[in-house]
Order: C-alpha cells, then sequence, then structure tokens
C-alpha cells in the first residue's frame, strides 16, 4: 500500500486478566468463585486462621496464637464454599482453676476442606497441672508454678504453628508467651530477673502473596497474623494480632484493649492483670486470593501502525507498564519553642498497605518512568536571644512522592509538623507556623502563647497528624509549662499538675518487614524548678529541656518526630537555652519483586525482602531523590 499499511484484523486495545481477586472474610459466610476469565484454572491460595486463645486469669500464661496454614493452587469447586471463622478464646475465669479457653477453628469447606485449629489458653489457677499452658494450633504459655517445680508451655500443631513457652525457672510473677505461626513462645521470668520482655511467638506476613493482587484490595491488619501472646514480665503486642503484658500495653492504647488478641487476626491474649480475668484472643481470618481473576494493565495485541499508536499515545489509551505501591511518607517535625516552648509537632504522616489499619490509605498506581522524591527537613532548633516572633519553633518541610501528580492516585504529600508555640509570641491563632501534619503545644502562662496548633492541615483523608497540647501553670506559684506537640496517632498531651506534656504517640509501621515507629510529638518545656518535663512521644520526638540550663532534645532524624521545647527559670538568662530541633522525614516504597526498580542518589537503597511468594521491592528515600520503575 502507498501509506505503508499492513493489512489485517482491526487492533484495540484492552485490559488483560492479569492481577488477583482477594476476599477476604472477617465472619462466617459463603464464598463463591469468581468467573471473570474463563480461562483461569479456578485456582487460589487460601489462607486460613483460627482463633487465638485466652490468656489465664492472675496474671496467667499467654494465649496461643490459632493454627494458620497458606494452601497454594487450591482447586475451586463452581458450588458454594462454607467458611467458618473461629471466635478467640475468652480470658480465663477469676477465681482461677482450670486452663484459660481456647480458639475455636475455622474452615475453608471445600471439596478438600482446610481446617485450621483454635491457639491453646493460656495456664492458671490450681492444680499445678492446669498451670500449663493448652495445646492448640500454638500452645498456651504457662504460668508461675512457685514454690518449686516448673510448669510447660501447650504443644503446637505441625504446620499449623509452634509451641507456647514455660518458665525459665520457678517463681512468683513469671508467664510464658504464647507460640505463634513463626516461632515459640518466650519463657516466662520472675519479674526481678533480667529479661527485654518475654514475647509472643512471631506470625507470619502473607504480602508477598498479594504482590499481584488487583489495586484497592484490603485486607486486616496489613497481612500479619498468628502472632502469639506476650508473657510476663514486659512482653509487646506482637505485629501478628498478639496482645501485650497487661502491665505494658502499647504507647496510646489502654490496658484492655493492648491485652487482647487483634480481631480477624487469630492473636493470643497477652499475659492479663493480677487478681482479676484474663484477656481475649483474636477471631480469625479466611482470605482467598484467585489467580488472574481482575482486569489489570492494558494489552495491545497484533500488529500497528506508527501512525495509529501516536493517536492512541496522545489519547492517553495505549500500552504503559504499571507498577502498585504501598507507600510510607513522613514529612519532617516541627522544633520545639524557646521560652518555655511547646513540644514540635510531629510531620505528616501518611501510608498504604502497612501501619495502624484507621491510617491507611490506597495503593498508589504509576507507570513506569522516574519519579521525584523530596524528603522533608525538620525544623531547625531555635537558639540565642531572638526577637518576640522568633522563639517559636520552626516549622518542619513536606514529604512527597511525585508532588505534581494526583494526590492519593498516582502522588502523596505529607505536610511538615508544627513549630512549638512559645510564652510570649502572641500567637492565638492555631495556625502556621504552629499548625501541621500535627501540630505544635502551647506555651504555659497567661499569655496569647498558650495557643496549641491544630494537626492534619492541610486536611487529608486518612488525618495526617493531630493537634498539640495545651500549656498551663503550676498549681499554687503560676510557673509556666507547655503542653507537648501532636503525633501520628495521639494528640499532644495538655499539662497535668507540675507535669509538662508529652508528645503524643507515632504510628507503628513494618513496611521494612521492621516494626519501626514515626512521627512522635516533642515534649513540652517549662519555667522554673520543680517541675518534670515532658517526654517525647513514640516515633522519635525529643523530650523537654529540664531546668536549670537543658536545651531541649532534638527528635531522631528520619523519623518526622517534633523537638522538645526550651525551658528556663529564675536565675537563668534570657531565653539562655535551645530548643529541640525536629527529625527529618523518611520515604518509603514497597513494590512487586518482579518490578524492574533502582533509587539515587546512593545514600538511598532498595533491597528484595525474603517472602514465601517471591518476596517484594523495598526502596527507602532518607534523602531526596529519584526513584526509576
Amino acid at each position: 500500500m502507498a501509506n505503508g499499511g499492513i493489512i489485517g484484523p482491526p487492533n484495540t486495545v484492552g485490559q488483560a486478566y492479569d492481577k488477583d481477586k482477594v476476599t477476604s472474610f472477617t465472619s462466617s459466610g459463603t464464598f463463591n468463585k469468581s468467573t471473570n476469565n474463563p480461562g483461569a484454572p479456578g485456582n487460589a491460595t487460601v489462607v486460613v486462621v483460627a482463633g487465638g486463645g485466652g490468656s489465664g486469669s492472675d496474671a496467667g500464661g499467654a494465649g496461643g496464637a490459632g493454627g494458620m496454614t497458606v494452601t497454594e493452587n487450591h482447586p475451586l469447586p463452581a458450588s458454594a464454599v462454607t467458611v467458618t471463622i473461629g471466635a478467640g478464646g475468652a480470658g480465663g475465669a477469676w477465681p482461677p482453676s482450670a486452663v484459660a479457653p481456647s480458639g475455636a477453628s475455622s474452615t475453608f469447606g471445600s471439596a478438600s476442606p482446610l481446617s485450621t485449629t483454635g491457639g491453646g489458653g493460656g495456664g492458671q489457677g490450681s492444680p499445678a497441672p492446669a498451670r500449663n499452658g493448652a495445646p492448640g494450633g500454638s500452645g498456651g504459655g504457662g504460668r508461675e508454678s512457685a514454690p518449686g517445680g516448673t510448669c510447660a508451655g501447650g504443644c503446637g500443631i505441625c504446620g499449623q504453628g509452634f509451641k507456647g513457652g514455660g518458665l525459665a525457672a520457678p517463681g512468683n510473677g513469671a508467664a510464658g508467651g504464647g507460640g505463634g505461626k513463626g516461632g515459640v513462645g518466650g519463657l516466662g521470668v520472675v519479674p526481678s530477673g533480667p529479661t527485654c520482655g518475654v514475647q509472643g511467638g512471631p506470625g507470619l506476613d502473607i504480602t508477598p502473596y498479594l504482590a499481584c493482587a488487583e489495586s484497592g484490595y484490603s485486607v486486616p491488619n496489613n497481612g500479619i497474623y498468628a502472632g502469639g501472646g506476650a508473657g510476663r514480665p514486659g512482653g509487646d503486642e506482637n505485629p501478628g494480632g498478639g496482645g501485650s503484658c497487661w502491665y505494658s500495653p502499647t504507647p496510646g492504647k489502654p490496658a484492655a484493649e493492648s491485652n487482647a488478641g487483634t480481631v480477624n487476626t487469630g492473636g493470643g491474649a497477652g499475659a492479663g492483670q493480677g487478681n482479676a480475668t484474663g484477656g481475649a484472643g483474636g477471631p480469625g481470618v479466611v482470605l482467598v486470593i484467585e489467580k488472574c481473576q481482575a482486569l489489570g494493565d492494558k494489552i495491545a495485541p497484533g500488529i500497528w501502525q506508527m501512525n495509529t499508536v501516536y493517536e492512541q499515545v496522545k489519547n492517553d489509551d495505549w500500552v504503559f507498564r504499571t507498577v502498585s505501591l504501598n507507600y510510607l511518607v513522613v514529612a519532617g517535625g516541627g522544633s520545639g519553642g524557646q521560652k518555655e516552648g511547646g513540644g514540635g509537632g510531629a510531620g505528616g504522616y501518611r501510608a498504604a498497605g502497612y501501619g495502624p489499619s484507621p491510617l491507611q490509605g490506597c495503593q498508589l498506581t504509576v507507570n513506569g518512568g522516574d519519579y521525584a522524591i523530596v524528603v522533608g527537613a525538620g525544623g531547625a532548633a531555635r537558639s540565642g536571644s531572638n526577637p518576640v516572633a522568633d522563639r517559636v519553633g520552626i516549622q518542619g518541610t513536606s514529604s512527597s512522592f511525585n508532588a505534581p501528580g494526583t494526590d492519593g492516585t498516582d502522588a502523596i504529600t505529607s505536610a511538615g509538623g508544627g513549630g512549638g508555640n512559645s510564652e510570649d509570641s502572641g500567637l492565638s491563632a492555631p495556625a502556621s507556623p504552629i499548625a501541621g501534619g500535627s501540630g505544635g503545644g502551647a506555651s504555659g502562662g497567661n499569655s496569647p502563647g498558650q495557643t496549641a496548633g491544630i494537626g492534619n492541615s492541610p486536611p487529608t483523608t486518612p488525618a495526617q497528624g493531630n493537634a498539640g497540647g495545651a500549656g498551663g501553670n503550676k498549681p499554687g506559684c503560676g510557673y509556666n509549662i507547655s503542653g507537648g506537640g501532636g503525633g501520628a496517632t495521639v494528640a499532644g498531651t495538655a499539662v497535668t499538675g507540675a507535669t509538662a506534656g508529652p508528645g503524643g504517640a507515632g504510628a507503628p509501621n513494618n513496611i521494612t518487614n521492621s516494626c519501626v515507629t514515626y512521627a512522635g510529638g516533642g515534649g513540652g518545656g517549662y519555667y522554673g524548678p520543680g517541675i518534670t518535663q515532658g517526654t517525647g512521644g513514640a516515633g522519635g520526638g525529643g523530650a523537654g529541656g529540664a531546668f536549670p540550663g537543658t536545651a531541649g532534645v532534638n527528635a531522631t532524624v528520619n523519623t518526622g518526630g517534633g523537638g522538645g521545647g526550651a525551658s528556663n527559670g529564675p536565675g537563668m538568662a534570657y531565653c539562655s537555652t535551645s530548643s529541640g530541633a525536629g527529625g527529618s522525614g523518611i520515604v518509603i516504597l514497597r513494590m512487586p519483586g518482579s518490578t524492574s526498580a533502582s533509587v539515587a542518589p546512593g545514600t538511598n537503597s532498595i533491597a528484595t525482602l525474603p517472602g514465601p511468594a517471591g518476596g517484594c521491592k523495598v526502596a527507602t528515600f532518607t534523602v531526596s531523590g529519584t526513584l526509576t520503575v
């Protein structure tokens, strides 16, 4: 042909069924397989997690995690499948007698049923055999057995979980951790013994099985399940849903909530409170991941004329290689205020796929190409005898991924944390520079500097932060005391008695497969003796300064924490101490392991994580740079 065209059937741009459909069951129900793609074999990866065990009463042993299995290439029948979600075991009764209740089984009832056993309850009471943890999918932890003798953790079921922890030695107050899908529970020790905390057995992260999932899917607890309950003393809340020891609750959570197994994780309950009933285990969950049943990338089969391709590209209807990204974007934290300064607010915290579920946004989907990453700086410390207006803490700067794009679709920006207010600043409006991702704390006294900054400014959904805490005066003498800066999960705390406000707690996030807390607020400062400075919020927040002459503490770098407020007092030179600087932010992006990706400059990093489905790639930016996918 004169125009160089090619004769053949008409070509069209379509979509391929190359994404997996994800169905989550958090309560019992019925599953019907998808028929979107007639060419697919009808196989699925099925995750079945039973209910976690309850913990024993009177500080009894921790509950074991519910049994967990991951079955790949499981054939799905054409008929409906009954799904049963096992309940968590109730807390052991007080006064104690028999072992605490175990969790209930979960089942995916296809032609070849998949079933897991509930987690074992924790040991409690007497006679001595009741102090042994119960067997289960993962075993429950044992309880103290003094004077003399030992008690054992319950056994787990091979392929579903591990044994619970017994006691390292006989002694009052000890409780073993519950077993988990990923390992045994820790051995209980007497509270006076050396320990870093008696931990429950780890759970299992199933997110590698979701590497090809359709965009917008949702699963409970970020895909980490079957963690054992924590033992006594000092055991922490388990990322896999196991509860903490009653006496070591997660910051910002009531003890009862932190102690219970997380809903729809199969987590075991943590060792409970003395002279009280035990904690409840978390109910189970079932996930069905159907292969190639959801539309994904565009396809353009056949032979095409170049001018037709040009028109398709111009109309944004051509084939582009796309990548789905989970993310953590934390902005720089604000610095604390000078002269009885409030704590600096944490940098804005925004995440998808990992971290507390109420704070998770949706995945981003981007075309292949280069993307600008900005890591926000923390606000600089205030020092010296500045003019009044310059004693207010400095707002941190924003962090972003692909900032010119559409926020929440292919771009994310988190706002810098607000600076802490200063006693005589004259700032009476809770706006910039004390507002931000999280707001700066108010100063004490009766001046306009008592105003705290608002958080989540500008507003995002979910909220990127919280407000700072209010200031006040020391009872009986009028010394000024300042509030803490806001954090990602908790607002800055107001002044209580003769204690400056602590910074609000940040948010834990395991996007790198290691749980780190980000975006804690800075602690408040004060004027005069006899007052306690505000502590920094978990997540890198700096503590307030202490009288006489201690500067506010700098926030931790690459956490987005707020800096501590400065303190002052009688006999000290005016504004002689400095406030704490805000911590720089961080940007982390997680993508399927098959993605071709690189980062620049070399101070940033990219790593492939191990995983049962080939792992994922994680790009970590501690300084501004470029991601190429």
